[in-house]
């Protein structure tokens, strides 16, 4: 038989994400990358990043991606491991 404590419950309740604030922005960190990535053309020039590790790296495209959602566009991008840099470009 199991027993559950009734006083201890969690609510849990369904809202619209409309609803939910996210006040997290990576924008500080990363605003002079992002206002790079705001001036590249489709086919045009890349911006050429170096980074330190792989978390790095990581943290960079997840901020440069979640920017570009917003704006609606796609950026690319495309690691060069031997120089340790990062290279952002918009495609065709």
């Amino acid at each position: 038989m199991y027993y559950y404590n009734l006083t201890n419950q969690m609510e849990i309740k369904f809202v619209k994400r409309s609803v939910v604030k996210s006040s997290k922005k990576r924008s500080s960190k990363f605003k002079p990358l992002l206002e790079a990535i705001e001036k590249l053309k489709p086919g045009g020039q890349a911006v050429e990043v170096p980074y330190n590790n792989d978390k790095s790296v990581n943290s960079m495209r997840t901020a440069v991606y979640q920017f570009c959602r917003q704006k609606d566009y796609t950026v690319k991008s495309r690691r060069d491991s031997t120089n340790k840099k990062i290279y952002f470009y918009r495609d065709k």
